[in-house]
């Protein structure tokens, strides 16, 4: 191998997706994937999804309890980006998005072309059953992904 061919600084990933939901591990979850951003030079896409199919939606004004509840999360996230961001320099863009976590999160990364997906573990008991969205990342096979306890 020649010396032109090989490039200096590109090795690990250069578009890094990470899912926050303001939970715990997705919170443990965005902090290693800021970390692994800001060591390797990566853009960080931090995405936030608000889950659309919930009993709570069928109830008079549940609907807008849950778009609500996710705008409330979504502001808080966005202020510990720009905390984050004063702190250390990182490229970054946050999205937030309704829909099924899994779809979105696989969607948008297969757009930015990701290198790497950063997801935390869930702690909701009927995953082991259904399969979270950490497990249907891994399944997909197209993305390294990186499951945060």
């Amino acid at each position: 191998m020649s010396e032109a061919s090989f490039e200096l600084g590109t090795d690990g990933p250069r578009v890094i997706v990470t899912g926050v939901d303001g939970s715990e591990t997705s919170l443990r979850a965005a902090a290693y994937a800021w970390g692994l951003a800001r060591r390797s030079d990566a853009q960080l896409v931090l995405v936030q999804v608000s889950p659309l199919a919930t009993l709570s939606t069928l109830t008079p004004g549940g609907a807008a309890a849950i778009h609500e509840a996710g705008e409330q999360v979504a502001a808080e996230l966005r202020e510990e980006l720009e905390r984050a961001a004063q702190r250390a320099a990182v490229r970054y863009e946050f999205i937030t998005e309704q829909g099924d976590p899994y779809q979105v999160l696989a969607r948008i990364a297969d757009e930015r072309k990701a290198d790497a997906v950063v997801v935390g573990a869930s702690a909701q008991a009927g995953h082991r059953l259904v399969g979270s969205v950490a497990v249907r990342l891994v399944r997909a096979g197209r993305w390294p992904v990186t499951v945060v306890p």
